[in-house]
């Protein structure tokens, strides 16, 4: 078991994961507010929004005037499913990419339309230039324990795609237990296995909070020696082709546990918390995460 880090980085995936299966239509000057009182929290990575035909995920349709306009602070990403989803997002000054690919064939064929491998063939050049041309790749990884077709996934097929990604060289693998249904000692083996396997890539462990076990499987995944976490301002999320998955692990709380653990984030808490505020009254369920209630009720 490896000692706690001093310090972990929090990717807050709350403008695109958070929103995009948001029934609600959230403005985009809303969401640019979001973004800017994240980054005045002290964020510094941060998934803006998504490159992907507003016919399936209408709340991204506005994903080129969030680019175009967000303050630049930090590395940005935008998710691309496809050349096209990337050629539109760098022809509007994106230069930190998300891929993405689920381990399990009925998810991706559920999501886009392809076998994992077809994905994975179809991704290769397009991240292969992406890398060739200097910029920072993310790989994530989608349905890496539990399929919501399929059931639980084979953690040496998690590895293995893993490895087939990390052999294109990209800098970041993001690793996603997609439906919230990992337990602490699922998360901690798989997670141990990864960051053994891949000693010179960023690992992030992503998870959702279906069962309430979120908050148990991170700090698994820290003991495991992971110190990156893609987490959701106000436990926002949802995935529009996993059906049951609820929202990310809120950021507000993993921040609170990690401070009251003396973790090093470089966030503030209450600047934190006016983030969340701020998109609470556009959204179709209530905002009860813990830290939320707190800051509610004062």
């Amino acid at each position: 078991m490896y000692s706690l880090p001093n310090k972990v980085t929090i990717i807050e995936v709350g403008p695109r994961d958070g929103l995009q299966n948001e029934k609600n239509e959230v403005p985009t000057e809303i969401k640019l507010a979001f973004i800017e009182q994240l980054q005045q929290a002290g964020i510094e990575e941060m998934e803006l929004s998504s490159f992907v035909s507003p016919k399936w995920v209408p709340q991204m349709k506005d994903s080129k005037e969030i680019v175009t306009k967000v303050k630049k602070v930090g590395r940005q990403f935008v998710l691309t499913p496809n050349k096209k989803g990337v050629e539109l997002a760098m022809e509007n000054g994106a230069t930190s990419f998300a891929v993405f690919v689920g381990v399990s064939d009925s998810f991706n064929q559920k999501n886009i339309n392809k076998t994992t491998r077809e994905s994975m063939d179809e991704l290769k050049p397009i991240v292969e230039k992406l890398m060739e041309d200097g910029h920072f790749v993310r790989a994530c990884i989608s349905t890496a324990f539990y399929c919501p077709f399929e059931g639980a996934v084979d953690p040496q097929k998690t590895i293995e795609l893993c490895k087939e990604f990390v052999s294109w060289g990209v800098n970041e693998l993001s690793v996603a237990d997609t439906i919230g249904m990992a337990n602490p000692k699922e998360s901690y083996n798989l997670f141990h296995a990864i960051k053994n396997e891949f000693t010179n890539t960023l690992i992030t462990a992503h998870f959702h909070d279906t069962r309430k076990m979120g908050i148990a499987n991170i700090f698994a995944a820290l003991q495991a020696g992971i110190s990156r976490f893609d987490t959701s301002a106000g436990g926002l999320g949802g995935c529009p082709f996993a059906p049951g998955a609820t929202g990310n692990v809120a950021t507000e709380d993993v921040v609170n546990m990690l401070h009251k653990m003396d973790i090093s984030t470089n966030i503030n808490m209450d600047e934190l918390l006016k983030a969340v505020n701020i998109v609470a009254p556009y959204v179709s369920r209530p905002i009860e995460t813990g830290m939320y209630r707190l800051y509610k009720s004062k």
